[in-house]
């Protein structure tokens, strides 16, 4: 469940680190499409499956966010 809190690290490399203005998802690298995508394949195994939801509950979060701007 770390994991859902440290995929904010891609927001460091975004200019300005923080806009209250800006929806994350597919603006910053680790809230792309693509890689929600592959956090959705990781519910697939039971290794990676914490993690997966982990992920996806930081980017239901984030959706929810947006929707609220």
């Amino acid at each position: 469940m770390l994991a859902g809190m440290l995929i904010d690290l891609d927001h460091l490399l975004a200019d300005p680190i923080f806009d209250p203005d800006r929806c994350s998802i597919n603006y910053h690298s680790l809230h792309s499409y693509w890689a929600i995508g592959i956090y959705a394949l990781g519910l697939i195994t039971i290794r990676t499956r914490a993690m997966a939801m982990g992920l996806l509950a930081h980017i239901v979060a984030a959706q929810v966010d947006c929707w609220l701007l």
